[in-house]
């Protein structure tokens, strides 16, 4: 447990240890039963007390020690560099508590520092134990990670219609950006949206799962959004090369990334093993078996790993996003394989990636600007329909969808579509801001040309490269990214909150806080 004084932050060991600290500089209040004289001594000297002793941790009250008689702070110090945990009884305040104090109020301040230290503290114990004290915030404050299956079983019951749910990828800046989905989503009282994150970029972005999930909670306690967080492990894919040449070692590997995420709070699940489907076979049943196969291998994973009473919500792919589009009869043949795989006693999946014309970042032309997409509607409006009356789905997923017009927004609803992934375009609101800091831009862009320059291919102008790399910028200068002044993350901010208010209102997910308050469970 790290202590603040002065900004700064102090082990236990480290903040008994300091020479003469003046006791008012010290976030301190010593609630005790009789009057208390305390001296801090020089190093560690002897503390007489009898009571309790509750630490102010930024925000959050913490009871850390109630302990009686005269305990030699040289000795706990001694033990505590050991191992506080195995400190014997009679040199050891009895034992620490945690405890969130729900009614006092949170100042703005307190939670950007705290979410700040749960990202870049000074090494994994300092991180951990913010990140574990802004979940218990945001629970007690009724904010909690929930899978979105409840609402997606009354889609396939036909109990609504006519939303589509939008799931966002943030891969930087997570904590500002999400506070703009949260305003947004407030404003319109929004309660259908998800966070979402891909392993790939869990890996380019260094953002491990429980950190991604932290950075949200946080965000949404410093917008005072209350209610459910629905976070989505997006394309857990499967390696094709890989899966061929160490096939259980890749599978194990996205199990492993599963029970992590499972863990942090990541209770909605795609599965992408569209990746396996092989176009040179005869018939569309051989075609998908392999993905069928892994698809139904993960979904007996996932429900082996899911919390108690919760259903996780699984999604399925059958088309690789920048290939062929997909059709009614591969749905057909993917969903024969599966269901045969999975057996009739698991819950399967509540939804389906599907392909229809999107790649995803887009196509860059040369000059770095976005081709226009022909995206076909009627495939996805055919496909949604499917998968809900013959298969009790929700409807089909499209992804890719960030750099699409915004006049496309408006049809994803009215074909039916259960959910639609967004990416790319919140990057580039980002990077392409005026606010965006133009020397670490340069930065950037120099690093990217130095550092990645063997995955440019013979044939991409520099602006194209750039625009397909950018995104590796994310873990490369996370911290310096974090930095950006507060004016300009401001401005920044503004500019993403209109963004996610006009994709709520074109995707119909506004005022609907009553529809997820009515079928999700807690």
């Amino acid at each position: 447990m790290d202590l603040f004084s002065g900004g700064r932050p102090f082990t236990i060991t480290q903040w008994l240890s300091l020479p003469r600290r003046p006791l008012e500089t010290l976030p301190l209040i010593l609630p005790v039963p009789v009057p208390l004289k305390l001296t801090l001594m020089d190093t560690c000297g002897r503390i007489p007390t009898q009571g309790s002793i509750t630490f102010f941790f930024h925000c959050c009250e913490i009871n850390m020690f109630s302990f009686s008689g005269v305990h030699s702070t040289e000795q706990m110090c001694e033990d505590s560099s050991k191992d506080d945990s195995k400190m014997e009884a009679k040199k050891q305040p009895s034992e620490a508590s945690l405890r969130l104090n729900s009614s006092q109020a949170i100042s703005r301040d307190k939670i950007d520092s705290l979410v700040g230290e749960a990202v870049f503290g000074v090494d994994d114990q300092t991180r951990g134990e913010y990140r574990r004290l802004i979940r218990k915030l945001a629970s007690s404050q009724g904010i909690y990670p929930a899978s979105i299956q409840g609402l997606y079983d009354a889609a396939g019951k036909g109990l609504y219609h006519g939303i589509t749910v939008p799931a966002i990828n943030i891969r930087g800046l997570t904590y500002q950006v999400a506070r703009a989905v949260f305003r947004a989503a407030r404003k319109y009282k929004v309660g259908a949206f998800i966070f979402e994150i891909a392993r790939s970029e869990i890996g380019y972005t260094k953002q491990r799962p429980m950190e991604y999930a932290t950075c949200l909670l946080a965000a949404a306690i410093r917008e005072g959004f209350q209610g459910p967080v629905f976070i989505q492990g997006d394309h857990f894919q499967v390696s094709r090369s890989k899966y061929h040449s160490e096939p259980e070692k890749e599978i194990n590997a996205i199990k492993q990334l599963i029970q992590e995420a499972v863990s942090a709070g990541f209770l909605n699940i795609d599965i992408d093993a569209s990746t396996l489907v092989n176009l040179e076979k005869q018939s569309l049943e051989e075609q998908q078996n392999d993905n069928c196969l892994v698809t139904a291998d993960m979904t007996k994973f996932i429900r082996s790993v899911e919390p108690e009473g919760v259903t996780i919500s699984i999604g399925g792919e059958i088309g690789e996003v920048g290939k062929r589009n997909s059709t009614v009869e591969d749905l057909r043949a993917f969903m024969s394989g599966y269901l045969a795989y999975l057996g009739s006693n698991i819950g399967g999946i509540s939804k389906i990636s599907v392909q229809t014309g999107t790649t995803h970042g887009g196509v860059v032309l040369p000059d770095g600007s976005i081709a226009e997409v022909n995206l076909d509607f009627e495939i996805l409006k055919k496909l949604s329909k499917v998968a809900r009356e013959e298969y009790g789905m929700s409807g089909a997923v499209q992804h890719g969808a960030s750099t699409l017009s915004d006049e496309a927004f408006w049809l994803f609803p009215q074909v039916g579509t259960t959910e639609v992934h967004l990416a790319t375009g919140f990057q580039n609101a980002i990077y392409d801001s005026p606010y965006f800091p133009r020397e670490l831009l340069q930065k950037i862009n120099r690093h990217l040309l130095e550092n990645y320059n063997s995955e440019r291919k013979p044939e991409e102008t520099e602006d194209q490269f750039l625009y397909k790399t950018r995104k590796k910028a994310w873990g490369d200068f996370k911290k310096e990214i974090w930095s950006i002044p507060d004016q300009n993350l401001r401005e920044i901010g503004e500019t993403l909150e209109n963004r996610f208010s006009l994709l709520f209102q074109r995707l119909n997910v506004v005022e609907t806080i009553g529809l997820v308050s009515k079928f999700v469970v807690k």
